[in-house]
């Protein structure tokens, strides 16, 4: 009698092998599962954890407050673009709370919990919103800076800081470590993308708006669906039944899912720009000898066709150097292009270039700084005449700057010419005038001798000021020679005169001439 040998291949899926491999991967997730329970969950205070974040997510006066004064501050740090202002908005706002409360009644069930945190987080967010749209409307910037630029196109990255950023906070809120909030709060930047919104809305900009308020959707719904998670991994008691909590999470992944993909698609598209940035540089510089730099390279992919505008430092020019680089990059980006390129010849000594770019830059920064004296000065010259900065004349050529100043009561000739010399401040080589309004003009006394006194001179000065920015006609009324030597010092000086032989020995009496008649 034979005997058979009923065993099953060694390597087989139901060989001891496999299923004593299959029991100790299931032991090990067992003991690592009862690790979790009794070293990590059991050393955590839920009740305690629930009632610190349920205390924090409220509306209260004081989230009001706090919000709209980080909005405040927000807003203008961006119409600024100065990075410190508005990280010093993050650290003041408190929208933190509401969304971390938002994702802990999530996970725990609590329905009016959840009613109360979305809320405030609503109304916190409208507030800051036409709080910020306010401050834009009354600003007289409303240019779109770099710091407004950068939270416009989100992307797949953002949605990582967001969800690395909301793990350490919900697990510093779990583990009752409050004090890193102040970095996750620096990390997801929840109020300068509202802001941006306000910015958005108050200048009808849809583009910057939607941007701006998709970056702030992707922030909240990702730190709350984050928390949710860790409540659960720190097994915070729901009131929910398992096929509740299923659904919960399949809702949550779905969520991540379709924040993704535009994400996503929007990184591509950076991605591509990236990438055609350094093609184009790269075929540039191949259009001319090899010693040739690019000073200057500018790419609008958002126009079509795409717009390119680059300064080259060059030995050599290049003829048809710009058609060369279109059509190579017509065939290389397949999409239409519009190239302009500047030539700068250098000379072929070592370091031409280099100098060249630096006297460059210094030339861009002189005139950086000459625009910013010229806006400053006409700031100034608008402050003083009470007018707008749009009804002062700049004119850039003739360096000249003028205003017609509002009349201000009590205000004399005097007042108006030490007006102008405060705005004229700092700006030499210009020629700043500030034309007041129409008064009478000031009698000029002369001394015994009938020559003009220490006053007389003063104001003999302050009349000719008068009349040269009025540019009307003045009557000198008196005798002696000093009326004739005030004439003619007045005529040389570009100021029509008429004089008359019939005033008083001890003054020249001074007035506006009649328009003649017809």
């Amino acid at each position: 009698m034979t005997s058979t040998d009923t065993s099953a291949p060694a390597n087989g899926t139901g060989s001891p092998k496999g299923k004593t491999t299959s029991y100790t991967l299931l032991r090990a997730l067992a003991n690592l599962r009862k690790w979790w329970r009794e070293a990590v969950v059991a050393t955590v205070d839920q009740d305690a954890c629930i009632e610190a974040i349920r205390g924090e997510s409220m509306l209260t006066s004081h989230y009001v407050f706090m919000t709209m004064m980080s909005a405040g501050i927000a807003v203008l740090g961006l119409l600024l673009s100065s990075p410190a202002v508005v990280i010093g908005a993050m650290l003041l706002s408190p929208l933190m709370s509401p969304i971390m409360g938002s994702g802990f009644s999530l996970a725990i069930g609590d329905v009016v919990w959840l009613r109360r945190c979305l809320r405030a987080l609503l109304i916190g967010s409208v507030l800051a919103v036409l709080f910020c749209a306010l401050i834009v409307l009354a600003s007289p910037l409303q240019t779109v800076t770099d710091e407004i630029a950068a939270r416009t196109r989100p992307n797949l990255f953002d949605l990582l800081v967001a969800l690395f950023s909301a793990l350490a906070g919900a697990y510093a809120t779990i583990r009752g470590k409050m004090g890193t909030i102040v970095g996750v709060a620096i990390a997801t930047a929840l109020m300068p993308p509202l802001a941006v919104v306000g910015f958005g809305l108050a200048t009808f900009n849809w583009t910057v708006f939607g941007g701006a308020l998709m970056l702030f959707v992707t922030n909240l719904m990702t730190i709350a669906f984050t928390a949710t998670i860790m409540a659960r991994l720190y097994g915070f008691r729901s009131q929910l039944s398992d096929k509740q909590n299923r659904l919960q999470d399949v809702v949550i992944a779905f969520s991540f899912i379709l924040l993704a993909i535009p994400l996503a698609l929007t990184l591509r598209t950076i991605a591509w720009e990236a990438n055609a940035s350094r093609q184009i540089n790269a075929v540039i510089e191949e259009a001319f000898v090899e010693d040739a730099r690019v000073d200057q390279l500018s790419i609008g992919f958002e126009t079509d066709p795409i717009r390119i505008e680059a300064s080259v430092l060059t030995p050599e020019f290049a003829r048809n150097a710009q058609a060369d680089v279109s059509r190579r990059l017509l065939r290389l980006l397949d999409r239409p292009v519009s190239v302009e390129i500047d030539q700068f010849k250098v000379s072929n000594d070592p370091g031409a270039a280099e100098q060249a770019q630096l006297e460059r830059a210094r030339a861009e920064e002189a005139a950086r700084q000459s625009a910013q004296q010229v806006r400053a000065l006409a700031e100034r010259l608008a402050l003083v005449a009470g007018v707008s900065v749009g009804d002062v004349t700049i004119d850039r050529d003739n360096r000249r700057a003028m205003a017609d100043a509002t009349g201000l009561p009590g205000l004399g000739w005097e007042g108006y010419r030490t007006l102008e010399q405060r705005a004229a401040a700092g700006m030499e080589g210009w020629d700043v005038r500030l034309r007041p309004p129409m008064a009478p003009l000031p009698d000029i006394p002369l001394d015994q001798e009938g020559a003009l006194s220490d006053e007389g001179e003063r104001l003999a000065a302050l009349v000719e000021w008068a009349a040269a920015r009025t540019r009307m006609p003045v009557v000198l009324s008196g005798q002696g020679e000093a009326l004739s030597a005030l004439a003619d010092r007045y005529g040389k000086a570009g100021i029509s005169v008429e004089t008359r032989d019939t005033g008083p020995q001890d003054r020249i009496v001074t007035g506006w001439a009649q328009p003649r008649s017809q």
